[in-house]
């Protein structure tokens, strides 16, 4: 077989989305024309003889033994995705052209080993990221797998190169380039002073950060590099000194992905846009593969499943049925649907079983799946039968019974329809006991085991909810009352202190009988029962003939009140709880024949709830909250008025939280004035001819809630 037909029939694409796309890429193309070149591969002067690996504490370490020293060091390079590290021994054959070595160790899962032309590669599949360091003693080329992770400086890094040797010159970075690549990708190109150089790169919100460990950066390349120009995705870098190493930072913006890899001294970062094409054939609902490239010319089917197998790490059993060729062109598509595709194209199928995978035509697969559904049934039929007694500890044993048997309320029969839903089989059978709380079923070993689980998951305690309520009803009065009194006498000319007077004996005389009210009279009325302060002043002459009696009266209240009521209720998840208190008030009532009655009105402080506890530890609540008085300010004819606050409402609170449902604030203004018509209008002396009045009162009703989740140990207190 030549290169050329190699290519022509076998070679494919195959492009990952994540990490490591080229030396993947590179990687495949050895692995798929490797078996066909092995043989062809002129013989070399040098012949690596074996691979082995063995356990140094922590570290795993590679020894590949050669005929002779190797002309030159191997040339070494890693992938991040999958974690891999590949090493080219050139001017050197491999005996057995391809060899497998399985170690299945915690760094070290595999090496493969592919002769290709004048030179051979090993590679090595790694169980996780890790650093290494190599060299080449005598004719042994040795490589160590550090156990140690990379720098905390980065979280989640997903490239590591080997640490640079302790007391050893410090590594440098000589130059960072950047060029533009294939389908508008951005190459970043770093010049490293040597090749065991520690690197870590990760990805921070938008950007890329290269860490070179422990690496010096010259002062002429710390600055911010502008390649917006160069039309890939990659904006701008930025590097950097952290003190403890050289940083880059590369500014990308978009769709993108990216990869990584180091050959020799270069370190390399290529960028490339991610763009959504509507006539390529993207992953649909439920594919989630690494996504790979295909295209064959008449490949056998059987053959193809192979390239899956290998791409996959997939067991992949053929039927002996599975016959034909095929041709298709995939491009960058998630390797489970290009999978489907190839199956459907061919009526085939799958079933997987672990990491088993098995491929045979529907109708095969079809037939086997039945005959086995029926060996099945026919077992169950067959298989003998077992008694098991379930204790309940929290469900009635009635309800259990008729959700097991798929039956309607307890003590009815099976409903219509009903054995559909039932989990025992048709041969099993249960018995129920109230006394005891116990089930008796009787049923083959799989149903019980279905039943013992399905009573695990239904007989459990129910967890509980208390409910605080707090009502808070707040008062805040003010009232003012002024007013006043005036009066005037004279005996000489019989003028009294009020409007009228008496006289025994006309004309009037001194002996007469005066009214002693004042003539003018606006005193400042009571407030709740209290009567208002007054001062008052009387002037008279020396023979005190003449009399002038001035007296203010005025009274100001200031109060303050709050009424706190506290339910508090307890009840089950999902159950509705009411608590109640107050009074009922009788009134009469006439009924039918005439006559009255006496029927009764509640006058109660009710809190009806019902809680349900969300799956993320948040309690969702309908609550009605009522808060009556009597009002008996306001008589009527056979009882007396009810004053009602009411508050109906669903709100979702989180554990042990407190939450405002409703508040009613009212407040009431008036200012009233009594006064004698244009003598109470004169400024300053019309006060003396008028009364006034000024109420401001203002009430607020608020109502508080707060549930708990209670525990075993919590408690009404």
């Amino acid at each position: 077989m030549t290169m050329h037909l190699v290519k022509g029939r076998l070679a494919q694409a195959v492009r990952v989305a994540r990490g490591g796309a080229a030396a993947w890429l590179s990687l495949c193309m050895f692995m798929v024309a490797g078996q066909a070149l092995a043989q062809q591969a002129p013989a070399s002067g040098n012949v690596i003889e074996k691979v082995e690996q063995a356990t140094a504490g922590e570290s795993t370490v590679v020894t590949v033994t050669l005929k002779d020293a190797p002309a030159q060091k191997p040339v070494e390079f890693s992938t991040q995705q999958p974690a891999r590290i590949a090493i080219d021994f050139f001017g050197a054959s491999f005996a057995q052209g391809r060899a497998n070595y399985q170690y299945g160790g915690k760094l070290l899962r595999s090496a493969n080993i592919v002769q290709i032309g004048d030179r051979t590669r090993v590679v090595l599949d790694l169980a996780r990221q890790t650093q290494y360091k190599s060299e080449v003693r005598g004719n042994q080329y040795v490589l160590t797998l550090e156990a140690a992770p990379v720098a905390a400086a980065v979280s989640a890094p997903t490239f590591s190169a080997p640490a640079p040797v302790a007391g050893g010159e410090r590594p440098a970075v000589r130059n960072v380039d950047f060029r533009r690549g294939e389908d508008l990708a951005g190459r970043v190109v770093v010049d490293l002073s040597t090749a065991n150089s520690a690197i870590n790169i990760a990805q921070q919100g938008q950007n890329l950060v290269v860490d070179f460990v422990g690496a010096t950066l010259p002062q002429s390349l710390r600055r911010r590099y502008d390649v917006s120009d160069f039309g890939t995705p990659v904006q701008a870098m930025r590097a950097t000194d952290s003190g403890t190493g050289a940083r880059l930072v590369i500014e990308p913006r978009g769709n993108w992905q990216y990869s990584s890899y180091q050959t020799d001294t270069q370190f390399v970062v290529e960028v490339r846009p991610t763009k959504e094409d509507p006539n390529k054939l993207i992953s649909g609902p439920g594919y989630r593969g690494e996504r790979l490239s295909l295209n064959f010319q008449n490949i056998d089917v059987r053959s193809l499943l192979q390239v899956f197998a290998d791409f996959t790490n997939l067991n992949i059993v053929t039927s002996d049925s599975v016959t034909g060729t095929l041709s298709l062109r995939l491009k960058d598509v998630p390797w489970d649907q290009a999978l489907q595709i190839v199956l459907d194209s061919k009526g085939l199928a799958s079933r997987r079983n672990g990491n088993v995978l098995w491929v045979a035509p529907r109708g095969e697969l079809a037939t086997k799946e039945k005959a086995e559904l029926e060996s099945q049934q026919q077992v169950t039929e067959l298989e003998p039968l077992r008694s098991q007694v379930f204790r309940l500890n929290y469900q009635r044993a009635d309800d259990v019974r008729n959700m097991l048997l798929g039956t309607g309320a307890a003590g009815g029969g099976a409903a219509a329809g009903g054995t559909a839903s039932r989990i025992l089989s048709k041969r099993g059978s249960l018995t129920s006991d109230a006394r005891t709380n116990q089930l008796f079923v009787s049923d083959i070993p799989s149903k019980l085991e279905e039943v013992q689980a399905f009573l695990q998951k239904i007989d459990i305690p129910v967890r509980q909810v208390m409910i605080e309520a707090r009502i808070v009803e707040a008062n805040d009065t003010f009232s003012r009352n002024l007013g006043a009194k005036l009066g005037f006498a004279s005996k000489t000319n019989g003028a009294g202190y009020g409007n009228s007077y008496t006289n025994v004996v006309a004309p009037v005389t001194q002996g007469g009988t005066w009214d002693n009210s004042p003539a003018i009279s606006f005193p400042a009325n009571g407030i709740n029962g209290v009567n208002p302060a007054s001062v008052a002043v009387s002037l008279f002459n020396a023979g005190a003939g003449r009399f002038l009696a001035l007296e203010l009266s005025a009274l100001e209240a200031d109060g303050l009140g709050k009424i706190i009521s506290s339910p508090r209720v307890v009840t089950a998840d999902n159950i509705k709880a009411l608590i109640e208190q107050g009074t009922e008030i009788p009134y009469q009532q006439a009924t039918s024949s005439g006559a009255t009655s006496v029927s009764f009105k509640k006058a109660n402080l009710k809190l009806e709830v019902t809680p349900k506890i969300t799956p993320d530890g948040n309690i969702f609540m309908d609550v009605d909250v009522t808060k009556d008085s009597p009002n008996t300010s306001l008589a009527i004819v056979g009882g007396i008025a009810i004053d009602t606050k009411h508050v109906q409402t669903q709100v979702l609170v989180e554990n042990g939280g407190t939450v405002v449902i409703g508040g009613i604030f009212t407040q009431t203004e008036s200012d009233s004035v009594t006064k004698v018509p244009l003598l109470g209008d004169i400024p300053v002396v019309g006060n003396l001819f008028k009364t006034t009045s000024k109420t401001n009162n203002r009430t607020e009703l608020l109502i508080f809630l707060t549930p708990r989740v209670m525990s075993d140990q919590l408690s009404l207190k």
